[in-house]
């Protein structure tokens, strides 16, 4: 493993500014940056039904040959990403090799690491991350015993006499809060701001632009229409305030939050452009410069996202043969369990009929009176149609196993009452029906509650199927911590299967179990 020793913080340095007054002589070149984020795996499209313009959108596949277009029509391009490649049933089958050979396959110029990457442990990651024919970057992830970094802090590309300087970093919150603590033990952490600005500082005389990665801002919503829906858009705040507070930087392409900016923002004080795509590589964004190669000054020209519209591109078969050869190596993925009669969506802030139909499972396998998974912990929507093995364990990919708890009736109220805080997006529920009221204030908004039609009974004891993390009071659950643990079972995701294969022929449930009057 090659490690990167951090010297000291802080060099002072001299930095020429970007100015819109050139020289005639000077040497001005267009570029163009390309870069995507939080693709999570998402290896086929997906209906498009908040869009009138696009029936199908996103695949890598297809995203691919969108990249490949737009590069043979441009002189000079450069493609990034700001992490989260890992994720899903074929990324866990090859321990994350299958999306670095992917960003092979699309020409990626230089990625920094997200909190997926984790996902397998930071060793697996280690022993993946040669895989990659590009640099794979974090400057501010350190081992705690030798403070070497996990990974490389920068790097310098160079194409048609233009360098630019390439920094890695993911936020604080994104390494404690979305990372579990096992998968990153013996690393920690330092101040992406600092850290960013000390590598800028060191490489500005070299380059021509730096661009800065990074994974941060907050965690995303898990709903695949989100660029129609503000209600669960994130923002980019930290990306927002980086730029404000560093010197000498022109460019910050971001991810973690699965925000989009249909056009990149400018910072008003330093000029750092900043650009976000929505994730799961449904847009590809593309932004456009001059760059001054003799005095160092760097000019935004314009900019924007373009949609992958799968159902007009051509698949790329590259690519598609690497995902191929995975499922072939892999043939219980393709198995199919069941079909549904419906596409099935997610709805971060409220209930969704995907959400309804995975507790609904749930419920059915454990033989209990609930059922509650958390918004954030359903990963993928399902097309109509067959439902494969795979499209399951895209749909919960974690290693939670299904654990049943008795809790109280006012534990059960107590527990949505939480919810309607919507930390971690609306719980999902089986088993009731609920009225409640957003505007009122938090921890009063549960106004009726019935459990299996009959209204609940505080002091009746109830029997819940959850994941193990919540269970544990993990999410911010502790109410589960007031009751009885009764049996921990398979995983979820063997559940998940178990339920589609039994089912064979699903119809997807209908909404109307958790009501918001302040929507009517």
């Amino acid at each position: 493993m090659t490690s990167y020793k951090l010297n000291s913080f802080f060099i002072s340095l001299s930095l020429v500014t970007a100015t819109t007054s050139l020289p005639a002589w000077a040497e001005i070149k267009e570029v163009t940056l390309l870069h995507t984020n939080d693709i999570e795996s998402v290896y086929e499209p997906v209906e498009a039904f908040w869009r009138d313009d696009i029936k199908m959108i996103g695949g890598i596949p297809y995203l691919a040959t969108l990249i490949k277009n737009i590069r043979k029509k441009e002189k000079t391009s450069f493609l990034f990403d700001a992490g989260d490649i890992y994720t899903g049933a074929l990324s866990k089958k090859t321990k994350g090799a299958l999306p670095f050979n992917l960003y092979n396959s699309m020409g990626y110029d230089a990625i920094t690491l997200g909190n997926h990457e984790f996902e397998y442990g930071w060793k697996s990651l280690v022993k993946t991350m040669p895989h990659a024919n590009f640099p794979v970057l974090n400057a501010n992830i350190f081992h705690e015993s030798t403070n070497e970094l996990l990974a490389k802090p920068y790097t310098i590309i160079e194409r048609d006499g233009i360098k630019i300087g390439v920094i890695g970093v993911m936020g604080i919150d994104a390494f404690y809060n979305t990372m579990w603590k096992g998968n990153r033990k013996g690393l920690s952490i330092k101040d992406p701001i600092e850290t960013t600005q000390f590598w800028a500082d060191k490489i500005r005389g070299d380059v021509d632009m730096i661009v800065v990665l990074t994974h941060q801002n907050k965690t995303a919503p898990m709903q695949t229409d989100k660029e129609a829906d503000t209600e669960v858009q994130r923002g980019f705040d930290e990306d927002f305030a980086m730029a404000g507070k560093l010197k000498g930087v022109d460019v910050i392409f971001g991810g973690h939050s699965d925000n989009g900016l249909n056009k990149p923002v400018v910072h008003p004080e330093t000029g750092t452009v900043i650009g976000l795509t929505f994730g799961q590589g449904m847009h590809l964004g593309y932004t456009k410069f001059t760059v001054d190669t003799e005095k160092h000054n760097v000019q935004f020209l314009n900019g924007k996202l373009i949609p992958v519209d799968s159902h007009n591109l051509k698949r790329d078969e590259e690519t598609y043969n690497l995902i191929q050869k995975v499922r072939k190596d892999n043939p219980t993925l393709e198995e199919e369990l069941a079909t549904i009669d419906a596409p099935a969506f997610r709805r971060y802030y409220r209930e969704s009929n995907i959400g309804n139909l995975t507790t609904d499972i749930m419920r059915q396998q454990a033989n209990t009176d609930l059922a509650m998974l958390s918004s954030g912990s359903i990963r993928v929507d399902l097309n109509e149609g067959k439902v494969t093995r795979e499209n399951v364990m895209n749909l919960f990919p974690f290693t939670d196993n299904l654990t049943v708890v008795e809790l109280t009736g006012k534990d059960i109220k107590e527990l949505l009452e939480y919810s309607y805080t919507l930390p971690y997006g609306l719980a999902q529920f089986s088993g009731i029906t609920a009225h409640y009221d957003s505007t009122k204030p938090e921890h009063s908004r549960l106004i009726t509650l019935n459990i299996n039609g009959q209204p609940v009974s505080e002091t009746q004891k109830y029997t819940v199927a959850t994941y193990s993390y919540a269970a544990s009071g993990g999410d911010g659950y502790t109410v589960f911590n007031n009751g009885r643990e009764i049996s921990k079972g398979d995983s979820i995701t063997q559940v998940l299967i178990d339920g589609f294969k039994q089912n064979k022929n699903i119809k997807v449930p209908s909404l109307g179990r958790q009501i918001d009057v302040s929507r009517k």
